[in-house]
């Protein structure tokens, strides 16, 4: 029945139209009809082997749709190239393929198709779907077939490299012999302290820095601003609900919920036509109507005697309704009805129908009591956006009349605030570090002009009107203003020197076997020792651990020594003691397999890069560059 209603709805001149399409697409296939309508200009030649402007375009949708981001601000010739160098890849890797006569059987692409999820209806291959979806695609079946050839190809090419790969067992055991490695060793960290204190910085070396760093010392244009603030969350005091409204939104919400109640039906359908009458037919279905009285399975009955083959597959299942989707003569019926019960004979324009009623999902509905004060809030709501958007409109027509904030602050009762001073990259408060606000208060018409600013939208229930209170331009701090902090670089300057100076002493005194004890006490240090360290050990500087595993092993039992300054200046001297060689023996079984995984994998993709370039750089390779970006 519901077929044959969708039926009844189409027109004639749709059918023509969407028939026409369908045989232009089963003579000729989607890309020869939209072929001749799109530019094909060659934007490249791979050795003879053209690239079209279509191709590079959808090219570049698929490397958006990939990765999945906002490309929109990128440019549009960085795309391209991209886009371009992904074909030029794709193409010679074909090439290559057919140069080396790899071909896929008939057998494999049949059964990589009925596979595809995307032809599959409940994980069942469905050639109707199929079809539709390849055409959707702008493939015929063979063009289809002919497209995924070449890229289970390609597949294959770029397996056979990742497959070649493998590692011996004496390539294992240098890996890990490297990978596993520890070393011991220990280390002392001469700190910057006050070994400078009392030392006067000269005054001319301070006027120097200053005059040699002025860019350190420079002050950003900045601002102040007042603005005012329109809040709606601050009108809701101002509305106010009463009961009778709040009962006739209840009443309103309680009619439209009731109109929502669902029943759902199956039926048993007799169709009236040239050889029954519409008195045989509801003669027939009174008959069905006693065997279905006298126990007979209405589902089953259905399938046996429903003109509505469909329906009659579901039991005679046609869905459920809010009371509009069946014909009324069926909703009148259902609405007398209860679950489970089968009507008499009903007549509709379809046909003689048994109706029964298999659900009735009622919708209760909350007490007003639930209800109020969601209600109240949603009229409050709706009166407060009225009376928001009204004061906006006023607030726009003010700051263009108006010259500061004065009138705006009384007309609609807004407290005019003072911004603290921010620079073009904004300030520290909410309103100050938003860049809409930013961009406002550095805008020509308020830094110049001197008037106040359009409105500007900081959330979607707040706004504002800024005015200029005070510019301040980029200047200079003076040498007064900065004396002080120029000095303290001078003389953490200083003590990264004396640092280095004490290490350099220790480093020297070791490197000569001197005992360095009185000067490691004089100086208030320690040796920090480290034992078995790995090269991700955690909970150990990142600097001093990379220098460690830099150094020469030491020879003959005896230790070496390195020196070096961290980024903070503290001046570290390491004694390496020992370097202690992974072993495969010790390597857990899991840790194993994914180490031969991984490193079979990197030379694998490694092969076919090099195979990759190698193609590329013998290949004929022409760019049409009046129609894309040269490549790099």
């Amino acid at each position: 029945m519901l077929q044959t209603i969708r039926d009844n709805s189409q027109g004639l001149i749709a059918k023509v139209i969407i028939g026409f399409i369908i045989a232009l697409m089963a003579l000729f296939g989607v890309e020869s009809i939209v072929g001749g309508l799109v530019n094909n200009s060659t934007v490249a030649e791979i050795n003879g082997e053209e690239i079209t402007e279509p191709e590079l375009t959808a090219s570049v949708q698929n490397l958006m749709a990939s990765v999945g981001a906002d490309l929109a601000n990128l440019d549009d010739g960085l795309l391209r190239e991209v886009a371009l160098n992904q074909i030029i890849e794709d193409r010679l890797l074909r090439q290559s393929a057919r140069s080396a006569s790899m071909t896929i059987s008939s057998d494999a692409i049949d059964r990589q198709i009925i596979n595809n999820p995307q032809f599959q209806i409940g994980g069942v291959f469905d050639s109707d779907l199929a079809l539709r979806t390849m055409a959707t695609q702008g493939f015929t079946v063979q063009a289809y077939r002919d497209a995924l050839s070449e890229q289970m190809v390609v597949g294959q090419l770029v397996n056979a490299y990742g497959a070649s790969s493998f590692m011996t067992e004496n390539e294992l055991e240098r890996i890990v012999s490297l990978s596993s490695q520890t070393r011991d060793f220990q280390f002392i960290s001469v700190t910057l302290g006050n070994r400078t204190e009392g030392e006067v910085i000269p005054v001319d070396q301070i006027e120097t820095y200053y005059q040699n760093n002025q860019s350190r010392f420079m002050l950003e244009e900045e601002v102040a601003v007042n603005y005012v603030v329109l809040d709606k969350s601050a009108i809701f005091s101002e509305v106010e609900v009463s009961e009778e409204d709040v009962l006739a939104q209840y009443e309103l919400e309680r009619s439209a919920s009731s109109a929502a109640t669902q029943r759902r039906a199956a039926h048993i359908l007799i169709e009236v036509s040239g050889t029954i009458t519409p008195e045989q037919a509801i003669a027939r279905a009174g008959t069905i109507k006693a065997r279905v009285d006298q126990g007979e399975d209405f589902a089953a009955l259905a399938l046996e005697a429903s003109a509505d083959t469909a329906s009659a597959q579901s039991g005679g299942d046609i869905g459920y309704s809010d009371g509009s989707a069946f014909p009324p003569e069926l909703e009148e019926a259902l609405a007398l009805m209860t679950v489970g019960q089968v009507s008499e004979p009903v007549v509709s324009e379809f046909g003689v129908h048994l109706v029964k009623l298999t659900e009735y999902d009622v919708n209760e509905f909350a007490s007003l009591e639930e209800l109020a004060d969601r209600i109240r809030r949603d009229l409050s709501g709706a009166e407060v956006d009225q009376l928001y958007f009204s004061r906006l409109e006023t607030l726009a027509n003010l700051a263009f009349e108006t010259t500061d904030l004065t009138e705006i602050s009384e007309e609609l009762g807004l407290e005019i605030v003072a911004s603290e001073a921010f620079t073009r990259l904004g300030g520290s408060s909410e309103v100050t570090s938003n860049s809409n606000v930013v961009a406002a208060a550095f805008a020509e018409e308020v830094l110049v002009g001197g008037n106040n600013s359009e409105v500007v939208e900081i959330g979607d229930s707040r706004a504002l009107v800024l005015s200029l209170r005070e510019h301040n331009e980029a200047h200079l701090r003076p040498l007064e203003e900065v004396r002080g902090e120029i000095a303290a670089i001078l003389r953490t300057e200083l003590e990264k020197e004396k640092a280095q100076t004490v290490g350099d002493e220790i480093l020297t005194a070791l490197r000569s076997a001197q005992a360095v004890d009185e000067m490691i006490t004089a100086n208030e240090l320690q040796w920090i020792v480290q034992s078995g360290v790995s090269r991700d050990q955690a909970g150990l500087n990142n600097e001093v651990l990379q220098r460690a595993f830099t150094m020469s092993p030491p020879q003959d039992g005896a230790t070496t020594f390195d020196g070096f300054a961290l980024s903070n200046g503290t001046f570290v001297v390491i004694e390496l003691q020992a370097v202690n060689r992974g072993s495969l023996a010790l390597l857990e079984e899991q840790a194993r397999s994914t180490l031969i995984t991984s490193n079979v994998e990197a030379d694998g993709r490694a092969s076919f890069d090099a195979f990759l370039a190698n193609s590329r750089s013998n290949a004929e390779i022409v760019q049409n560059l009046e129609t894309t970006e040269p490549l790099l």
